[in-house]
């Protein structure tokens, strides 16, 4: 079987629009903020839990959180990824309906990977990872080993897309099909020159 496998964040989804609400609720400008919400979120992305990650932010601007805090934020983080590309979801239930096996894989959150899970459009992927339930993010080429197995294929048989040139890099590596993603027309082109 051929698998086709997706990234998340800035692939079926906009970039976050959280990231100017949470670093009001910091009390901060957004320059001063947004730094140090990436710099903390590889830890929360490799299964860090919530409060970790958001006392570990609160700690380098100096500014202390509670569980209370820290879920609010959390739910606005969450929010903020929420918003889906039209056109992309679109592609998704046309592949589906036309009997493709799709497979999602995310450097996110556990608490991000359930969100996921309870979406209804979450039914289109047959197989559904994220790298805070793993312990593992991409381009590790363990998460693209955890993949394969839970597909069982073999890296060949996998046509995988993401914006990030990095994991693009780490799924060749292991003899998957990559593609950077710049919007539909990158599958498009994918699957045109992928047919036989």
């Amino acid at each position: 079987m051929n698998w086709i496998v997706f990234d998340y964040g800035d692939v079926i989804s906009e970039h976050t629009d959280a990231l100017p609400t949470l670093a009001k609720a910091f009390g901060l400008e957004l320059a001063d903020f947004e730094p140090h919400y990436w710099a903390e979120r590889d830890r929360y992305d490799s299964g860090g839990s919530d409060l970790e990650y958001w006392q570990s932010v609160g700690r380098a601007l100096d500014v202390p959180v509670d569980k209370a805090f820290a879920d609010e934020l959390t739910r606005i983080d969450v929010t903020g990824w929420t918003h889906l590309e039209p056109d992309v979801l679109e592609l998704l239930e046309g592949l589906h309906e036309a009997g493709a096996a799709l497979a999602l894989l995310s450097n996110a959150s556990s608490t991000f990977g359930r969100w996921v899970r309870e979406q209804e459009w979450a039914g289109l992927f047959r197989v559904k990872l994220f790298s805070g339930d793993l312990g593992c993010m991409k381009p590790d080429e363990k998460i693209f080993r955890i993949l394969l197995a839970e597909l069982g294929a073999e890296p060949a048989d996998c046509l995988f897309f993401d914006d990030r040139q990095s994991n693009v890099d780490g799924a060749r590596a292991i003899g998957m099909k990559a593609e950077r993603w710049v919007g539909v027309t990158t599958a498009q082109s994918a699957f045109g020159s992928s047919e036989e």
